[in-house]
């Protein structure tokens, strides 16, 4: 038995498959993977995302300690509420983790990190933060709950207090938040509007089930990663890691080096990795019959081992109808490649990610 989100019995009474997932039990699916990934990209579907870690910190430095920690910039911060992506960076460039900081106000942000690292992540953060006196809390009295899809706003905002309705449907598009009781996001790993929802514990159990009488589907992790990577958003572990630097990883626009006087953790190494030749994660299209999955290997024109990539995250597309991936290629490459599946060679072609975008497809098939 792992760890059990306080949504947990909800999903046992709905039947869901239960997985471990980074030490927590948590729902693969309902019944249908095909139906809640669809249910996102046409309505509306719902995500249990309390194993993720909420943490808060504060200090009259926090600002400060955060410009050093993350690799991009909190200083694009003005406004509480808003937020902005990063990755969290050793001083190899190696990404730690990658994660969301929302600013609250000076002296008050919050983080929002992955399930699998955040012991890592908390023992890192407070490490770092110690020079800086700014304290760090793991939010443990809170769960999450994503709701994503065309529909996801407009079925949410009756359910939210009655205090931040208004206020939650003026949040502007994307990375703002609503801060009030509860604290709502409009954020998401979907590719879809919606918003992602951090309540009080005790308040989970009744708006899961409020948000279902409302027509909103439940999901599990299996749509969440078809509906992620055909949004060409990276998932930690596969598609970036502590071996792995933001520039090779697709995540060089989460990399702000326009301030000279700003030597955040891993900048040094991101200055030199610059200077040299690097691979890129590009996105796959399979043009056969076949399943991508990570860890294949992906061979260009040249075939030589310099010229061989490997699938860092592959699946089927059920908006495409067609097997897509992430890969990390040698730069340059031909965009006609193959991909050995099970020991034979199938024919792909490199593409721009993202796959799928606001229920749009932005590729040609």
């Amino acid at each position: 038995m792992g760890l059990g989100t306080p949504l947990h019995d909800s999903h046992v009474s709905a039947g869901a498959r239960i997985v471990d997932f980074g030490g927590w039990d948590m729902p693969l699916h309902y019944g249908s993977q095909l139906a809640e990934h669809a249910a996102v990209r046409r309505g509306a579907g719902m995500f249990d995302v309390s194993h993720m870690a909420v943490v808060d910190l504060a200090g009259d430095r926090t600002r400060e300690f955060l410009r050093v920690l993350l690799a991009n910039d909190v200083d694009k911060l003005k406004v509480p509420g808003k937020a902005l992506y990063s990755c969290m960076l050793l001083p190899s460039a190696g990404v730690i983790d990658d994660l969301i900081v929302y600013f609250l106000s000076e002296s008050s942000f919050r983080l929002v990190v992955n399930a699998g690292t955040r012991d890592k992540d908390l023992a890192w953060i407070r490490e770092q933060a110690g020079p800086f006196k700014v304290a760090v809390v793991e939010r443990k009295d809170l769960a999450m709950i994503a709701i994503q899809g065309p529909d996801a706003r407009t079925k949410t905002v009756s359910l939210l207090p009655l205090e931040q309705r208004e206020a939650a449907l003026a949040i502007a598009p994307f990375f703002g938040a609503q801060i009030g009781s509860w604290f709502v996001a409009r954020t998401g790993y979907t590719g879809e509007d919606g918003f992602e929802i951090m309540l009080p514990a005790e308040d989970a159990a009744g708006t899961w089930a409020a948000l279902a009488a409302a027509g909103v589907t439940p999901a599990g992790l299996g749509a969440r990663d078809t509906l992620r990577l055909e949004a060409g958003m990276n998932l930690y572990g596969n598609d970036m890691d502590e071996s792995r630097h933001p520039l090779e990883s697709g995540l060089a626009w989460t990399v702000s080096m326009t301030d000279p006087e700003r030597q955040f953790i891993g900048r040094a190494a991101l200055e030199r990795a610059q200077a040299t030749e690097m691979d890129q994660l590009v996105g796959l299209l399979l043009e056969e019959r076949g399943v991508l999955r990570a860890h294949q290997r992906v061979l260009t024109q040249g075939n030589s081992s310099k010229e061989q990539g490997e699938v860092t995250s592959g699946t089927f597309s059920p908006t495409l109808n067609r097997s897509i991936a992430l890969a990390r290629v040698p730069r340059g490459v031909d965009p006609s490649v193959h991909v050995e599946i099970r020991g034979q060679l199938h024919a792909a072609r490199i593409v721009k990610p993202p796959f799928v975008r606001h229920g749009k497809i932005l590729i040609q098939l």
